[in-house]
């Protein structure tokens, strides 16, 4: 059963908004006790943060689907809905956010560290927000915003100090087992290790971990054995440690030319070339193994190599290998820029900034694109007239009929607010006028003259009681 896993596919969804409401305020001895609709409130976000405490993404293997609590819908009385709960993920420290394309979102290194995976949808306005002089009851309040969605990539990357690199059965694991508390899996076959292992070392005063990557094969940068899947392991490292066994029994190696295959498969998967290597003679407690080991030292010794010969069995060199590495760490450590306050930069928007633009498509169609008018889009309820009458009103005031007319839109062409997959389509009407002094009943609006049946029932009796009025203020007595 697999217990470790650095690399999943998420399927995030936030929370939508919750729908303001329309009411009246009711109470005997107050016919007019005006709008308290609530307004809806704010769905839930979620957010990965930094959990040192989480090593793997298993839990994300197992449950790829995520998505936090929805807004609760405004209420009469000026009651607002409960804001959706935010929904914490835990991931371990050297998670890095993609999305669907290879695309970097976020490098999350640190405990605490947190990233907005997908931002709640806002609440919707109650028609007691709504009110205004002129609109001094609205029949409508607008709906609550959905919460965006979509799918992440995650994947790990250790954040280790020193890597150790080379061949299945190399030593690896014998040699992070005797310089740290780890205890990875140790046996006499080609890839014990399945999974990065990582321990803490303490040389003099310097603190480092070290990092046991699965062993590497010719191929590996192109995806054989398990190189692919670790590779990413060592891209935070400060040295790299090439691990050379001294006593392999296979005929066609030696350690010169395992380290030559595991340098090109290092370039092959590239960003590797400014790290420092050491080399490490592994195994030499065999007799075969420290004859072999004098005779190649020389020559990595002129390749410009730092070379330690160690027994991770008889517990031979480590002293002297456990300070150089913490020499390399702590000199690339002092190296590295102080980290520096987040500064905040406040950019304000240019004047002449509208927020939206206006395009014209090779089929004719005007297309609408900004954050407010597909957000204003998305609120309205369009089974409302008087919903429909106040977007209109808002994308008036926001300049986007001007700005239909200077591309060259005319009365009836098609004007689309939205992205292609998700747009409201209408047939453009430049002299529609705009105003509170349009509005009829409650969740009425005279620009939209729509046969509807119970309306026209309304309006027929509203004009007979008119009349009988006239002809009785007309009528001259005796």
């Amino acid at each position: 059963m697999t217990t470790f896993v650095d690399r999943v596919e998420l399927h995030v969804a936030a929370g939508n908004g919750g729908h303001g409401c329309a009411s009246v305020h009711r109470e005997k001895f107050k016919p007019l006790g005006g709008p308290d609709g609530g307004n809806g409130g704010r769905g839930g976000d979620v957010i990965l943060v930094v959990d040192q405490s989480i090593t793997t993404l298993l839990d994300y293997h197992h449950s790829p689907h995520r998505k936090a609590t929805n807004g609760k819908p405004g209420e009469g009385g000026n009651r607002s809905g409960k804001d959706g709960q935010d929904l914490i993920l835990p991931v371990p420290d050297g998670t890095v956010v993609l999305d669907k394309n290879g695309e970097v979102l976020a490098d999350l290194v640190g405990h605490g560290t947190s990233y907005v995976a997908a931002e709640g949808g806002r609440g919707g306005l109650g028609n007691a927000a709504l009110a205004s002089a002129r609109r001094k009851a609205p029949g409508f309040a607008l709906l609550g915003e959905p919460g965006r969605s979509g799918d992440i990539v995650l994947e790990l990357k250790t954040v280790a100090d020193v890597a150790l690199v080379g061949y299945p059965s190399a030593g690896k694991s014998s040699l992070i087992s005797v310089l740290s508390a780890a205890k990875p899996k140790i046996a006499d076959y080609p890839f014990t290790t399945l999974v990065p292992n990582l321990g803490v070392v303490t040389a003099g005063s310097t603190v480092y971990t070290i990092a046991d990557v699965p062993g590497l094969i010719p191929g590996a940068s192109q995806g054989r054995g398990l190189g692919l899947e670790f590779l990413r392991h060592v891209e935070r490292c400060s040295v790299l440690v090439h691990v050379l066994d001294t006593a392999t029994l296979e005929s066609d190696r030696d350690p010169v030319s395992d380290l030559d295959v595991i340098e090109e498969e290092l370039k092959q998967y590239g960003g590797l070339d400014d790290r420092p290597r050491i080399v490490v003679l592994n195994k030499i407690d065999i007799p075969d193994g420290q004859d072999l080991a004098d005779m190649i030292r020389p020559e990595l010794e002129e390749r410009g190599y730092r070379v330690f010969e160690v027994s991770a069995v008889a517990r031979t060199g480590l002293k002297e290998l456990s300070f150089a590495l913490a020499e390399i760490v702590s000199k690339a450590r002092a190296a590295k820029p102080k980290e520096e306050a987040t500064r905040i930069v406040i950019r304000p928007k240019a004047v002449d900034d509208a927020g939206f633009s206006v395009t014209r498509e090779e089929d004719g169609l005007f297309r609408v694109r900004g954050e407010k008018p597909e957000r204003w889009v998305r609120q309205t309820d369009f089974n409302n007239d008087e919903a429909v009458g106040y977007l209109a009103d808002r994308l008036n005031r926001l300049g986007v009929e001007e700005e239909l007319m200077k591309a060259g839109a005319r009365s009836g062409d098609g004007v689309a607010i939205g992205p292609e997959d998700d747009a409201v389509v209408f047939d453009w009407e430049p002299t529609m006028m705009a105003g509170a002094e349009m509005l009829g009943r409650r969740g009425e609006d005279h620009r939209f003259e729509a046969p509807r049946p119970a309306a026209q029932r309304r309006k027929d009796r509203d004009a007979e009681r008119d009349e009988a009025q006239r002809e009785f203020e007309g009528f001259e007595p005796f």
